[in-house]
C-alpha cells in the first residue's frame, strides 16, 4: 500500500520571482545616448576653435623660421626675396618662397654672394597655401615688406584681408 502525505498535496504554488538580468532598460539606454549626444554637440565647436588656434600658431612659428632665413639671405646678399633691396619698399612679390626669385632654397644667378640654400624647402602653410613675400604690403596706410600666409580663407594675392597672417621684415 502507498501512502500519500496530505502535506505534500496541500502545498501552495510557489510565487513567480522576477530575476534581474543585470542589463539596461531601453529608457536607460536612451537617456545615456542623449547625454552623450549633448556632450558631443558641445565638444565639437570647442575642438574646432582649438584646432584653428593651433593652425594659426603653426603658421606664426613657420613665419618666424622663414624670417630668420630671409635675414640670412639679406646678410649675405643685401637683398630680400624678389630680389628686392633690403630696407626699401618694393612692388616685388614672391608668391612661392621655394622659387628662384625668393633665393631661400635656390637662387640661380639673381643674388650675388648667395651662400644658400638657407632651407631645404619652405613648407606650405597649415591651410595648404604657399607662404609669400610682399615688398609693399599695406598696414594702416603704411607699406612694409612682409612675409605671410593668406590664412584660412586662402585669399588673395595683392589684397590684404583680416585673416592674413603676416610678419614684418625690418632692416
Amino acid at each position: 500500500m502507498i501512502r500519500v502525505s496530505l502535506k505534500c498535496l496541500a502545498r501552495k504554488p510557489a510565487a513567480v520571482e522576477l530575476k534581474s538580468s543585470g542589463g539596461f532598460t531601453l529608457l536607460e539606454l536612451l537617456v545615456n545616448l542623449a547625454i552623450i549626444g549633448i556632450l558631443i554637440a558641445v565638444a565639437i565647436p570647442v575642438y574646432n576653435v582649438f584646432r584653428d588656434k593651433a593652425k594659426t600658431a603653426g603658421a606664426k612659428s613657420d613665419l618666424h623660421t622663414i624670417r630668420l632665413t630671409v635675414e640670412q639671405l639679406a646678410n649675405d646678399t643685401e637683398k630680400w626675396p624678389g630680389p628686392s633691396d633690403v630696407g626699401k619698399v618694393s612692388s616685388r612679390e614672391v608668391w612661392d618662397l621655394n622659387s628662384d626669385d625668393a633665393g631661400l632654397v635656390q637662387a640661380g644667378k639673381k643674388f650675388s654672394n648667395w651662400k644658400g640654400p638657407y632651407l631645404n624647402s619652405i613648407p606650405k602653410d597649415p591651410w595648404g597655401s604657399d607662404y609669400f613675400f610682399d615688398g609693399d604690403y599695406a598696414i594702416g596706410g603704411t607699406k612694409y615688406a612682409v612675409i605671410g600666409s593668406f590664412g584660412p580663407n586662402r585669399c588673395c594675392q595683392n589684397k590684404a584681408d583680416s585673416d592674413d597672417i603676416i610678419l614684418k621684415l625690418t632692416q
